[in-house]
């Protein structure tokens, strides 16, 4: 199924900003499973977005096998899986697919691989739910709480009828249909998967309840996208939780991950597995930290979400990125809102926020 592996290669480790990659800057092509320890196979998968790719791993190696994670639902993914199943996994069954959280590109073929191979499926109930609940309610028509949310963040007409045009079927555009049996996985649970112990691991913040997969044994962490080694997660108030406090969750769980080892070989979903998992995690808690400090004395006036972006990201937010700008914003503003740092006030339904001490 896999090639040598990259340890038996003699490859360099790598290091950038305090991380090693201890597997160099070899990646595997898609065709080609790449074993990474005893029994973890990596598979990368290509995606049509600015973000081009999601690695998958495969537990186990025997004739079945446990797969995390799937790719979403476009053409260019169902193709790569198909020429793995004709190719290097021929031989292979996938008897349970877990998925660490309801992003398309996380369980986007959770569905039609489980119906393929007859595989269960296996998540935290907070994903498994809110995945079942957006599939459900796709629609080219979005819902009365999308223009109430829009209005909130500080669109205008036209931005409105813009993020309208859209529609708000994006999720199922992505998803095959999600199974509507499952297997519950919960914060402590242990499960054996490829002849090891995965305990798990849930954080929040950039999903519901997003779980992490830990051997202990062997030093591994399956991360998801829990914790990415060169690009922050996204961490939003979504229309469905408009107070929501995700940022909050975030912290939280950043410090619940910190009482891992330190050592742990770290599969991200996006980018290079490598070491350095509490410099990594102190990083992202210390930008987000920054960042609200910035946008708390942004705050000498009323504003709202989308008269934050320069303080928040430094950068021009082009149209298509609004929507998800937007939420990050709303997660700084109601952090600061928590903290006692930012008060709301709320006008015609948009909600701007002022420095307390303002």
């Amino acid at each position: 199924m896999s090639d040598v592996g990259f340890r038996d290669q003699g490859l360099v480790p790598t290091s950038h900003r305090g991380l090693t990659y201890p597997f160099g800057d070899r990646v595997p092509d898609p065709a080609t499973p790449t074993e990474v320890a005893p029994g973890v196979t990596w598979v990368r998968l290509p995606m049509p977005w600015a973000l081009d790719h999601i690695n998958v791993w495969l537990l186990g190696e025997a004739e079945d096998l446990a797969l995390v994670d799937t790719g979403p639902d476009l053409p260019p993914v169902r193709e790569a899986w198909q020429a793995l199943f004709a190719g290097a996994l021929a031989d292979r069954r996938l008897a349970r697919v877990i998925v660490t959280h309801m992003h398309p590109d996380h369980v986007g073929l959770a569905g039609w691989l489980c119906e393929r191979d007859g595989a269960t499926l296996a998540m935290t109930r907070g994903e498994w739910l809110t995945a079942r609940m957006l599939r459900a309610h796709a629609s080219d028509t979005p819902p009365a709480e999308a223009e109430a949310w829009w209005r909130m963040a500080g669109y205008d007409d036209a931005q409105i009828a813009e993020a309208r045009g859209t529609g708000w079927a994006l999720f199922a555009k992505g998803t095959s249909p999600i199974p509507g049996a499952f297997t519950r996985l919960s914060d402590g649970d242990v499960l054996n998967a490829g002849g090891r112990d995965w305990r798990i691991v849930v954080g929040s913040g950039h999903s519901p309840e997003h779980a992490c997969l830990w051997d202990e044994a062997g030093g591994v962490l399956i991360a998801g996208d829990q914790v990415l080694p060169r690009i922050s997660p996204n961490v939003s108030v979504g229309v469905h939780e408009p107070d929501g406090d995700p940022l909050g969750d975030w912290l939280a769980s950043i410090d619940r991950l910190l009482a891992l080892p330190a050592d742990l070989l770290v599969l991200p979903a996006h980018g290079k597995p490598f070491t350095g998992l509490h410099r990594r995690l102190k990083a992202l808690r210390d930008g987000h930290l920054g960042r609200l400090d910035a946008m708390a004395a942004a705050l000498d006036r009323p504003k709202t979400a989308l008269e934050v972006f320069a303080p928040l990201f430094g950068r021009a937010i082009r149209s298509g990125e609004r929507s998800m700008a937007a939420g990050e914003a709303l997660a700084h503003l109601h952090r600061l809102e928590r903290d006692g740092r930012a008060r709301r006030l709320v006008e015609d339904g948009v909600a701007r926020f002022v420095a307390a001490s303002a």
